[in-house]
């Protein structure tokens, strides 16, 4: 150990990995002929430490380790090893000698540093050569197979880089790990993202959406929107896997340096990975859907003279539906939970949006709200069915969807319940609204009376019956929480009433 020592210490420069790697696996051979003829019981104690035995474990990284050593480093086995555990050294000798070397492992380091950079450069030539993978419903979103040979080379260095030295180049390595999990996620997953763009023109959806009505949205295409679904399904896989690589790099290393070992960083950019996926399937759903409902605002609905099947802009969301669900729902198959991520994201956005664009309805007549309260009646059943629809096994939809599906259209069908009915008597119509909308806010009042078709000069004593009618904030509050909508005291109402009776005399 000691001339070994001296040898490289004068010719440091001249050590190259293979040289390395050579010279360690005919040390550790010599180590175990050594344990093989001597017992070694006069060692002095402390001269030898006994690598530590991880315990026993359901991490994918244990399988197999045996098969992921390097061809340069083959460890002595004895015929005694039963299959599919971990090896336990039984060696005196372990370390004696080898140990000279753990100075020079950065070459080892090095080494794996480049070959990991050349590893992605060859995973970002491939994805461009090859192209996304082919749509394949059939098998849910493909997992790109450039993650699993990233992980495998990963488990192998893992398991080589132990044998050399449980110490500070596995932290060294752990460092290279992370690099190259945060290169992958941003070169080959997120680099590969499609942008929202038209393929011809380069317009972006918003400038596609300002154009007149009745213009075709720059949509992804079936292979973009598989893309997405398989950088997700991948992103996800990484996630996972990831997890694991920390447990066993924690699981190899010596248990001083345990803390040092964490890769949530890295995590953390798969779940944006994966966030920035579920947003983009959501945005090109939810702009497909826009002009539908530019066009549903733009309806002369105090023209409508009879009620009759649903609107077209109501088709015209089911068909954009029922394109896309589908396709996203086969290729999330292995990961139902993100699947149910992007619904109850479109919903969010889709239903508000909805909302908005129903008080740009105005004037509306009675029939004109009674299509529109069928309208979105039929919006509400097929949002409600989103998650199974075009599906030949019909689920019922999570609960935590249906709630916002439910919540949100619910409110909707009470907009127009108030808008259908009669202003007069004025204090009947406020109070009615206070208990279907359950909404304290003027400027939403203050819609509705649009959506009416209300002269000015009524809106006007309507919203200052409006303020006196809403319940009083709650005692010691500020008035910005939920107000209370019980019936105001006899007292209350009779001062209101004057108040009311005051400002009409005024104003006549």
């Amino acid at each position: 150990r000691a001339e070994l020592s001296k040898i490289m210490r004068t010719r440091a420069k001249e050590i190259e990995v293979k040289l390395l790697l050579f010279a360690i696996q005919r040390t550790t051979n010599f180590e175990g002929l050594l344990a093989k003829r001597f017992s070694g019981c006069t060692l002095a104690d402390g001269t030898v430490k006994k690598p530590e035995v991880p315990p026993p474990s359901t991490n994918p990284f244990l399988e197999d380790e045996t098969g992921a050593e390097s061809d340069e480093i083959v460890m002595e086995k004895s015929d005694t090893d039963k299959p599919k555990k971990p090896k336990v050294p039984d060696n005196p000798f372990h370390g004696i000698v080898s140990k000279c070397f753990e100075p020079h492992l950065y070459v080892y380091i090095e080494s794996q540093d480049k070959n990991l950079g050349e590893l992605i450069d060859r995973f970002v030539a491939d994805f461009k050569a090859q192209g996304p993978p082919k749509p394949n419903v059939d098998e849910g979103g493909a997992v790109l197979p450039s993650c699993a040979d990233l992980f495998v080379y990963y488990k192998k260095c893992m398991v080589q880089c132990s044998q050399l030295s449980t110490g500070e180049p596995m932290i060294a390595l752990t460092t290279i790990f992370q690099k190259y999990l945060r290169e992958y996620a941003w070169k080959i997953l997120s680099g590969n993202l499609p942008k929202t763009t038209s393929s011809s023109g380069g317009l972006t959806i918003t400038s596609l959406l300002k154009e007149k009505e009745g213009s075709e949205v720059a949509k992804f295409t079936l292979e973009e929107l598989c893309l997405i679904c398989s950088i997700l399904s991948t992103a996800e896989y990484c996630l996972a896997t990831t997890q694991q690589l920390e447990e066993k790099l924690k699981e190899k290393v010596d248990t001083s340096l345990m803390e040092r070992i964490n890769l949530t960083g890295e995590m953390d950019t798969f779940s944006i990975v994966i966030s920035n996926s579920i947003q983009l399937l959501v945005q090109d759903l939810d702009a497909a859907c826009d002009p539908a409902l530019t066009a549903m605002s733009k309806m002369q609905w105090q023209n409508v003279e009879h009620v009759g099947d649903q609107s077209p802009y109501v088709t015209s969301v089911i068909l954009h539906i029922k394109q896309n669900v589908p396709i996203i729902r086969d290729n999330l198959a292995s990961t139902r939970k993100y699947f149910t991520q992007f619904c109850i994201k479109f919903a969010n956005s889709f239903i508000p949006k909805f909302i908005n664009h129903l008080f740009k309805c105005k004037p509306i007549s009675m029939v004109g709200a009674e299509q529109l309260l069928l309208d979105t009646h039929s919006l509400k059943m097929v949002l409600l069915d989103l998650p199974s629809i075009g599906s030949q096994v019909v689920r019922k939809a999570p609960a935590s969807y249906t709630k916002i599906v439910v919540k949100g259209m619910t409110r909707a069908e009470m907009i127009l319940k108030v808008v259908m009915a009669p202003h007069e008597p004025p204090v009947v119509f406020v109070d009615n609204y206070i208990k279907l909308l359950a909404d304290c806010s003027t400027d939403t009042f203050q819609k509705i009376l649009d959506m009416k078709g209300l002269k000015r000069s009524e809106q006007s004593s309507m919203l200052d019956l409006f303020r006196l009618r809403l319940p009083a904030p709650p005692p010691g509050g500020d008035g910005a929480g939920s107000l209370s909508l019980s019936a105001p005291t006899p007292e209350q109402e009779s001062s209101r009433i004057r108040k009311l009776e005051k400002l009409i005399k005024k104003r006549l």
